[in-house]
């Protein structure tokens, strides 16, 4: 049930890969989570109730998951007895009335711009030296922060994807959206520059001749090795606490710094909602507070 509930959201709901790895996971935890109290004997997903729900919930508390993670979790198992209500007639009315749990607000954590001078700038004296990992990785940390585009994004990108004539990059994006997004005149540049020291990768036997960013054997970059390779160069500057995701927050709170729309930075973005764009609003707000405390003679006690 549980397989042919994930097929469904891949195929007729089109939900990216990444959503359908993360219910796998949240589902397979649940069925093991009925395993574990019905001592491995017969059950079926009609038996849950709410009892078997505050357990389940409790037991992710209990094991140190975070918030957002446990309400992802109980996302899933919303969306798959709705799916059940639907095509198995199994309708459990606890799992419709169990609330979230209430989500911390976090302001998405930025770089600063004398932090970006410095980031690039480390960047590109690495990348003089013509060694391949660090032309590539040059190249990556200017698309992440030309382009706002997420990690996956980026991982997945292939090299038909960018136009470097028209200097725009078409990105398949959450729910398999598609948009084009502008590629900045430097980005540009450093992009085509890697690209020429790409082509004998893309060469090799087995290569991965679609993917934009490959390693040295020509595969295409693994998720884990982008955020290794960010992590390196953020840690090069005394960013340390700065993530992957670090570069698309810094690149949509730079530009409404600047004065950018906020319609326009969602579209960039490839956002579904405003509300969410708006967060990035609140960023500069908290930014300018910050100055007002620190340079207004009366701003302090």
């Amino acid at each position: 049930m549980v397989q042919e509930f994930l097929t469904h959201i891949e195929k007729a709901r089109d939900q990216s890969p990444n959503t359908v790895k993360a219910y796998g996971r949240d589902l397979d935890a649940f069925c093991d989570f009925l395993d574990r109290r019905h001592a491995s004997a017969n059950w079926t997903f009609a038996q849950v109730d709410r009892l078997v729900l505050r357990g389940f919930l409790g037991e992710l508390d209990r094991r140190g998951l975070a918030k957002r993670s446990a309400a992802r979790a109980l996302s899933a198992l919303r969306s798959f007895y709705r799916w059940m209500h639907v095509h198995h007639d199994i309708d459990i009315p606890a799992i419709r009335a169990a609330k979230s749990p209430r989500l911390e607000k976090r302001l998405p954590a930025y770089l600063l711009q004398e932090q970006i001078t410095r980031l690039f700038a480390n960047a590109e004296t690495l990348a003089e030296s013509g060694e391949f990992d660090a032309v590539r990785d040059l190249a990556m940390l200017e698309l992440f922060y030309s382009s706002g585009l997420r990690l996956s994004e980026l991982q997945q990108l292939d090299v038909h994807q960018l136009d470097l004539l028209g200097d725009q990059v078409k990105v398949l994006g959450k729910g398999r959206k598609e948009r084009i997004v502008p590629v900045g005149t430097r980005a540009s540049l450093v992009l085509r520059k890697y690209l020429l020291v790409r082509e004998p990768l893309g060469r090799l036997p087995g290569a991965d001749r679609n993917a934009v960013y490959l390693g040295r054997r020509g595969k295409r970059l693994s998720r884990v090795t982008v955020q290794r390779r960010m992590h390196r160069l953020y840690e090069a500057i005394g960013a340390d606490g700065m993530h992957t995701h670090s570069m698309r927050h810094s690149f949509a709170t730079h530009l409404l710094d600047a004065g950018a729309d906020l319609r326009a930075v969602q579209e960039l973005l490839g956002h579904a909602s405003l509300a969410t764009t708006q967060i990035y609003t609140h960023t500069s707000v908290e930014r300018l507070k910050q100055v007002y405390h620190d340079a207004h003679p009366r701003a302090k006690k």
